[in-house]
């Protein structure tokens, strides 16, 4: 048996961060973790909000937030709480050498990984956009045999969003690299990670380079939060960025590993392969978690447990039958508009926000979990994508509400 103050349930950005918090204010933390978690598919970039409702850019992401609807978490987890948030996040990451750029009052841009502009709210320097609106000529550097990455698509369209009065190139770099199958940026960004890589980048990149110019390449500038990045723009003497791209995301395992450091240092007590599958109640109290892998269980107790399961996306919340979601580990009431005519749009990239994206745990001002029976479990907060009324593609606010939330109930 294990006893802590905090049991953290979940291991993606709103669980880690949950557990730095609650850490952080000398809770003694145990994170239960299954699985690999979303990093991989995750862009690593805190969009806070993109886009209002009706589809609007946003410019300002903390005065949009202050005008979401009442059932959207933002309403429950507060604008000053967000500033908070975002404010500790940074000072993470920066002190694990991956630091971030950005505020909550204005958006940044980054280029994705078919030439199109994203508003983002922080991310790494590596990938800010912004760079290239001033630039006269930007390099758009391809890499021979990554699949995933078409540059002559990023050619067709980059021009569209930066203008037409910039001059455009494009150029190719070849890796050496031979397995007898397609690169990922994966692959390209460990290799840039070795001296011989290293050199190798630093050598094809330097015939391209030059004042006024702007490289963008794939997200290869190595695995290791900003290392690559911090030597190879000095060596340049011009700006580089990179773009998003498909998973395995490069920036998210970056992002994940500043995290997990930074969870060790705190001496949190990390628990892998450990799916939680029972719980221990005592009246509204959640009292211990049983949890672990095929053969063993063990039992976990705490005074406080943080749910950061991952919703639907990452089976936290399952529905094998319209009109019957389930919240898997502690049975809390799913919100949601289980009509089969509304649970989906037509289109997947539509003018309007699905309705299976909106469900979620129902929760209280504090992010309490509420049961099935209508009663507040006294002790179990709620964060990330299993709260209910947001549709994170839609809006562009995936992490953001996960780190407000992770803040919120770490502090609660």
């Amino acid at each position: 048996m294990s006893k802590s103050d905090v049991v953290v349930i979940g291991n993606g950005v709103a669980g880690l961060v949950s557990a730095l918090v609650s850490a952080n204010q000398g809770q003694k933390v145990t994170l239960l973790s299954y699985g690999a978690g979303t990093f991989p598919l995750n862009s690593g970039l805190i969009d806070l909000l993109g886009y209002d409702d009706a589809g609007n850019a946003v410019e300002n992401p903390i005065e949009a937030i202050a005008k979401v609807a009442d059932s959207h978490p933002y309403e429950k987890i507060g604008g000053e709480t967000i500033k908070e948030a975002v404010k500790f996040f940074k000072n993470v990451v920066a002190s694990e050498g991956h630091p971030y750029v950005g505020d909550v009052d204005q958006q940044q841009w980054v280029i994705t990984g078919v030439g199109t502009l994203k508003p983002t709210c922080l991310l790494p320097e590596s990938m800010r956009g912004n760079k290239c609106f001033k630039a006269k000529e930007i390099v758009l550097v391809g890499v021979k045999e990554l699949k995933d990455y078409y540059v002559d698509m990023v050619a067709e369209n980059l021009p569209k969003e930066l203008g037409e009065d910039k001059k455009y190139t494009v150029v190719s770099i070849d890796t050496g690299l031979q397995g007898g199958r397609d690169l990922t940026t994966r692959d390209v960004a460990y290799w840039a990670d070795t001296d011989a890589g290293y050199s190798s980048l630093v050598s094809q990149l330097k015939a391209f380079a030059g004042a006024g110019k702007v490289l963008v390449v794939p997200q290869i500038l190595g695995t290791k939060g900003g290392t690559v990045y911090q030597k190879i723009s000095k060596e340049l003497g011009c700006d580089i960025v990179e773009t998003t791209g498909m998973p395995p995301s490069v920036n998210g395992v970056r992002l994940r590993d500043a995290l997990l450091s930074a969870l060790k240092k705190k001496g949190i007590r990390v628990i892998e392969n450990s799916k939680a599958e029972h719980v221990e109640f005592r009246g509204n109290t959640a009292v211990a978690v049983k949890a672990g892998g095929e053969v063993r269980l063990q039992t976990y107790e705490a005074k406080k447990f943080i749910l950061a399961t991952g919703g639907f996306y990452n089976g936290g919340i399952t529905m094998r039958d319209i009109g019957a979601p389930k919240e898997m580990v502690f049975g809390l009431q799913v919100e949601a508009d289980c009509v089969e005519e509304t649970w989906a749009n037509k289109q997947l990239f539509s003018d309007k926000k699905h309705g299976f994206a909106l469900a979620g745990v129902k929760t209280d001002a504090s992010l309490r979990g509420v049961n099935a029976s209508g009663k507040t479990i006294e002790n179990v907060y709620v964060a990330g994508r299993n709260l209910s009324g947001y549709d994170f593609c839609f809006e562009h606010s995936g992490n953001g509400v996960a780190l407000g939330s992770a803040y919120k109930a770490a502090k609660a």
